[in-house]
């Protein structure tokens, strides 16, 4: 099928290159899921998932890669540059699309604040005498004036950054593997992937609420669809082996960091910010602890909360320029030609949010649960919209691709989101209600969530 031959189907012009291939849509993936991402919360899954960590992830990983495939359908219906929102809105209704929108909202605007704090707990570990809600003032107060220069990340940088990542994962792999060879931690063993002693479902799924975070941003490499060479189907097939090769990165390092924990007992009864940097230290000793931290300071504190805050405040500009939030956000600075006011509220709610959950020992834990559930909600409406969709309007005979797939997906995360933090469901609800609210009142404005109706007309299946 010519890439080319959907965006006709919508009335729309190609205007952008074709020129990213398979390859450049698996790295592009792997760089918005960041290799070393469980280093920051391996201690929270180590301790939600009973020491079973590889469990938590191995169940993460095959929950999306339903979701994977189905957002590899409805990239194929309709394949433009776009969201979750977009495929809700279309594949069942522009109301239910702005609800899904509302719920990755949750996530574009907290994401920032966990990315900081996490960057800020690293470098504490590694200069323990400069308080976190110092270097979370610093990180927030470097990216904010970058952003309001206009700066770009260009993709040198981020080769560069993953080159990184990887150098470091494979040193601390080195070492681990070295140091079990040797007798340190407790060999290898089986127990980070089954312990018969803690297993039970509902603390799998509890676990695989916070560690399905390392993998949000493979769902990025669907905004690439017209740019890609082979179109729909070779972004559904990059975003297959973009997980694929994630999950395998994950599940190798928290297997060994497991192995290494120097206090299992006391990491499952209160999980610790600094739990993979402690196995760190078994590995390699104090330098690999340093190396480590500072990686994973340096991958969440800079490069990947600079493009976090940046993929928000345009967020806040596009919705406020449609009209669906309040207009000072969609004001851009002449010179320089951002959305300043969007940049610098984010800023501001970063830093107040960082710093409230400095204080509180559950910091990471609450916020990274609060970002899930907005993920797994909007997840769970994709496979709605892909049944929907080609099931019940298009009448499909491919009842595995459209149907029993999307039902498997489905029902994984809404098992997921079942066992996750009570109050995570709760702050969950209370967005969601609000979110109504604000949908309710856009209609009374006269202004309700609409698509182009070409955008609207009934696909081949």
């Amino acid at each position: 099928m010519d890439p080319q031959a959907g965006i006709d189907r919508f009335g729309y012009q190609q205007e952008l290159r074709r020129g990213v291939g398979l390859a450049d849509l698996v790295f592009y993936g792997l760089v918005m899921m960041v290799p070393i991402a469980p280093f920051a919360i391996f201690g929270l899954v180590y301790s939600r998932s009973g020491g079973m960590p590889v469990m938590a992830y191995l169940v993460g990983v095959v929950a999306l890669l339903f979701t994977a495939m189905s957002y590899a359908q409805m990239v194929r219906a309709f394949p433009l540059s776009g969201s979750v929102y977009n495929y809700a809105g279309r594949g069942i209704a522009p109301p239910v699309g702005f609800m899904t929108g509302w719920a990755i909202l949750l996530d574009y605007l907290l994401v920032p604040s966990l990315l900081y704090l996490v960057a800020s707990i690293a470098m504490n570990a590694t200069l323990p005498g400069i308080p976190v809600w110092a270097w979370l003032i610093f990180f927030v107060a470097l990216n904010t004036a970058i952003n309001l220069r206009g700066i770009r990340m260009t993709i040198t940088i981020t080769k560069v950054m993953i080159v990184a990542e990887l150098a470091v994962l494979a040193l601390f792999l080195a070492a681990g593997v070295w140091a079990l060879m040797q007798g340190y931690g407790r060999g290898f063993s089986l127990a980070p992937l089954f312990n018969p002693d803690t297993f039970s479902w509902p603390i799998v799924f509890a676990a695989v609420s916070v560690a399905v975070l390392s993998f949000l941003g493979f769902d990025g490499i669907s905004m690439l669809v017209e740019e890609s060479t082979g179109g729909s189907e070779q972004v559904g097939r990059a975003m297959r082996i973009a997980l694929v090769l994630a999950g395998v990165l994950f599940i190798a390092q928290v297997w060994v960091a497991a192995l290494l924990v120097p206090d299992p007992q006391g990491l499952l009864t209160s999980a610790s910010g600094t739990a993979f940097y402690d196995s760190a230290q078994v590995a390699g000793g104090e330098w690999l602890r340093q190396v480590t931290s500072t990686a994973t300071a340096v991958s969440w504190g800079i490069a990947n909360t600079l493009v976090a805050q940046v993929a928000v405040s345009r967020l806040l500009y596009a919705m406020a320029r449609d009209r669906q939030l309040p207009s000072f956000l969609a004001r851009i600075s002449v010179k320089n030609a951002v959305p300043t006011n969007a940049i610098l509220l984010i800023s501001a709610l970063s830093v107040g949010l960082g710093l409230w959950m400095a204080t509180r020992p559950d910091g990471v834990d609450f916020l990274s649960s609060l970002i899930n559930m907005g993920a797994l909600v909007a997840f769970i409406v994709l496979h709605l919209s892909v049944i929907v969709h080609y099931t019940i309007r298009g009448r499909s005979k491919n009842m595995w691709a459209h149907l029993v797939a999307p039902l498997i997906g489905l029902g994984v995360l809404v098992f997921v989101v079942i066992h996750a933090n009570v109050m995570a469901q709760v702050v969950g609800l209370i967005w969601f209600v609000v979110g109504g609210v604000v949908l309710g009142a856009l209609y009374l404005l006269g202004r309700p969530p609409t698509l182009r109706p070409s955008a609207l007309t009934k696909e081949p299946v």
